[in-house]
């Protein structure tokens, strides 16, 4: 091969070389050393982290079981089933153990639990009946024992006491000036309700008079219509139906404890004779046939139901009435136990449900929790809506039908009997006559009005004679 072909040959070879270095280069051929890598489009920022929510989710939160305990009176009984729901449900990791027991069994059965620390949150009384003065030797009401020891939780300063009047925290729910339980409502237990349509019906005037009481009962007898029905199965709404009658004897109830104590007024004293024997027309003449078997939570569906005319007890069973017959056309009136008009514009009542704290709960956060949220004021006043209370919030109104019924007559409320009675240590079974009524046959084993007053009398002056 000549020179020539030779070069031309070797040249084609390195520019096929060329070609192929080239081709393949485009794809992989990385920048130069010395030159920076090509920018990066830049990153994105995380987002920001979130602050720690106030409490953890419901999933994470340690599970709770609040323990309520009430006494059985069907509207408070419905609207606290009704909250626990609504608490559950903005609480999930709470749930409510709720227990009902009879009216007369809640002391010792807050009693027992708290000593064996198997309850959070109690329905209480009102705290009443502290010893006066002229008392001694009185025994310590059963609140009383409960703080004495250490057995209530001490509320003092809790932001939702500051929700409720002042008169009534000092008054129902203050000892040594410590705060151990929130009211939620006063109560008229002195009046009786009575069915408008039937009055209507009868020609029967709303009765002023004890007489006119009478005659208005012997009209409906003679109609084959009852005149009054109660609670007689549960024993206590039958004195507390005839609080009325004692009220409208003695006014001032305060008074009357105090000379009972000092001997100034004795329950056979003739005076007094005349409260014996109207307790008894009214247990067994006015009361229809059959009340002893009328269980307490019975009684106002009875009355709704047209059988009876009227229905002597407290406030709290006007949204049970209303509930049994929504149409039922009924009023509320002082009970007229005397034959002045002028001493039956009274009504009496008390203090009555209030919620404490067991002092060793060990669910505290969820117990505060929940007294909080009761009384808030919403809840509250739907609280009070359903129950009848006379409310103790300021803010609060008794908007309901039971509310107008005692509004006319609420500058003559007036706290009861029961409110400041204590019995002298040693008294017996028959000394508080302010019960008396619930003696009298079928209720009790008495059948006459003046050996039941000197009864009385006798089992007062044993308690009062170990004093001397």
């Amino acid at each position: 091969m000549n020179k020539t072909r030779w070069l031309i040959v070797t040249i084609f070879v390195v520019f096929g070389l060329l070609l192929v270095a080239c081709a393949s280069g485009t794809a992989t051929e990385a920048p130069p050393a010395e030159q920076p890598p090509a920018e990066q489009p830049p990153a994105e920022e995380p987002p920001a982290e979130e602050p720690p929510a106030e409490e953890p989710p419901a999933e994470d939160m340690e599970a709770v079981t609040l323990r309520v305990l009430t006494w059985q009176n069907p509207p408070t009984v419905e609207f606290v089933e009704a909250f626990n729901e609504k608490f559950e449900a903005a609480h999930p990791n709470i749930t409510v153990d709720y227990s009902v027991v009879n009216a007369n069994d809640i002391q010792t059965v807050t009693q027992t639990r708290l000593t064996a620390n198997d309850i959070d949150v109690i329905a209480m009384f009102g705290f009443a009946n502290a010893a006066q003065p002229f008392m001694s030797e009185v025994e310590p009401q059963a609140w009383q024992q409960l703080v004495q020891a250490g057995l209530l939780m001490d509320l003092t300063g809790q932001p939702f006491v500051d929700n409720y009047d002042e008169a009534t925290i000092r008054d129902a729910g203050t000892v040594d000036g410590k705060v151990y339980q929130v009211n939620l409502g006063r109560v008229s237990y002195s009046g009786t309700y009575y069915n408008k349509d039937l009055f209507a019906e009868y020609g029967v005037e709303v009765p002023t008079t004890w007489d006119e009481l009478v005659a208005a009962c012997e009209t409906f007898k003679e109609n084959d219509i009852e005149c009054m029905t109660n609670g007689g199965a549960d024993g206590w709404p039958i004195f507390v139906g005839a609080y009325g009658l004692l009220g409208a004897l003695y006014p001032d109830q305060a008074a009357m404890v105090e000379g009972l104590w000092t001997g100034e007024l004795k329950w056979d004293d003739p005076e007094t004779l005349e409260l014996w024997e109207k307790y008894q027309v009214y247990a067994q003449e006015m009361l229809e046939p059959g009340t002893s078997g009328i269980a307490g939570d019975a009684a106002p569906g009875r009355f709704a139901s047209g059988a009876v005319a009227m229905f002597p007890n407290g406030v709290w069973y006007a949204g049970a009435i209303e509930d049994s017959e929504p149409d039922f056309e009924w009023g509320y009136i002082p009970f007229p136990g005397s034959d002045n008009a002028e001493d039956n514009q009274y009504l009496f009542g008390k203090y009555d449900m209030g919620w404490a704290i067991a002092a060793n709960t060990p669910n505290e956060e969820a117990a505060l929790l929940y007294l909080s949220e009761f009384s808030e004021p919403d809840n509250y006043q739907e609280f009070v809506n359903a129950v009848g209370f006379i409310p103790t919030q300021p803010g609060a109104t008794l908007d309901t039908q039971v509310g107008q019924e005692v509004a006319p007559y609420l500058e003559n409320f007036l706290v009861g009997f029961e409110q400041f009675w204590s019995a002298p240590k040693g008294a017996g079974q028959w000394a508080n006559g302010s019960q008396g009524a619930a003696w009298f046959q079928p209720f009790g084993e008495w059948d006459d009005a003046a050996a039941l007053a000197q009864q009385s009398q006798a089992d007062l002056q044993a308690g009062l004679d170990t004093l001397e």
